[in-house]
């Protein structure tokens, strides 16, 4: 297909604005009007890849992303991860290595257009989710990082003293037996969660109930300082935040619980 050819397909499958210019042998850019919500344009070059063709955003996309959000967060699990690796599945967009690149099939230019720069816009979109939606997993994401590492009939969610609580007032998030002493694991997302785990702690202790501790901040640094300093003093291993720590949370875990 000639470069004109391209170009139609180009418009008559995206839009009438589409340009493309050659940038070198078999390596073109491509302009669109569409636009991060910063004014930023979308950066896309159509170049050869062995016997074909691919769009690629070479790495701009998660460039601009990272002036907003924390990619080595984002990138590895949560919410705004789940949508970023929806988006590549939906669109047909590979993640190599941070460049996105879509595949142009069957002579489809215009196809692979549309379905790229969609794919780019959706990835972009992740900056506006409310510190309230990306909050709203964390519990979610503690769970799954543990079913993922303690075995089903090592570990109870929700747990609490059948005897002395039955209410369930002082409930551990998920506690982790199968050693003399089993692990008690708090997830901690705000100043009231940690209240509530330093009360449960005292209460244990208070009970002459034998176990161990740890809890898991979803950040640590937003906690208020006299917070945190009561619950450190009943409390044996915290790390500051789930997603940055997952290979040592479950290295602790390996250890000191399932070993």
């Amino acid at each position: 297909m000639s470069v004109a050819d391209i170009r139609r397909d180009f418009q008559e499958k995206v839009c009438a604005e589409v340009e493309i210019a050659s940038e070198g042998k078999d390596r073109y850019r491509v302009f669109t009007p569409f636009m991060f919500d910063d004014g930023d344009c979308l950066s896309i070059v159509l170049r050869k890849e062995g016997q074909g063709w691919v769009l690629s955003d070479e790495g701009h996309t998660f460039m601009h992303l990272s002036y907003a959000v924390d990619l080595n967060d984002v990138l590895r699990s949560g919410n705004r991860n789940r949508i970023i690796q929806n988006a590549l599945s939906f669109f047909g967009v590979e993640d190599r290595n941070g460049e996105l690149l879509a595949t142009v099939e069957h002579g489809g230019y215009g196809d692979a257009l549309y379905s790229f720069v969609q794919a780019l816009l959706k990835i972009s979109d992740v900056k506006f989710l409310s510190r309230e939606q990306v909050r709203s997993t964390f519990i979610e994401d503690f769970r799954e990082l543990l079913s993922d590492v303690v075995p089903e009939e090592r570990r109870q969610f929700g747990w609490h003293d059948p005897e002395r609580d039955p209410e369930g007032n002082y409930a551990v998030d998920c506690r982790i037996n199968g050693q003399v002493h089993p692990l008690f694991v708090y997830a901690l997302p705000t100043d009231a969660r940690a209240r509530d785990a330093t009360i449960a702690l005292l209460k244990f202790e208070q009970w002459a109930v034998h176990s161990r501790s740890m809890a898991v901040f979803e950040n640590q640094e937003e906690i208020n300082r006299k917070v945190l300093a009561r619950f450190s003093d009943v409390c044996e291993k915290q790390f500051s935040s789930l997603h940055p720590n997952r290979d040592r949370i479950t290295r602790y875990i390996n250890e000191e619980a399932l070993s």
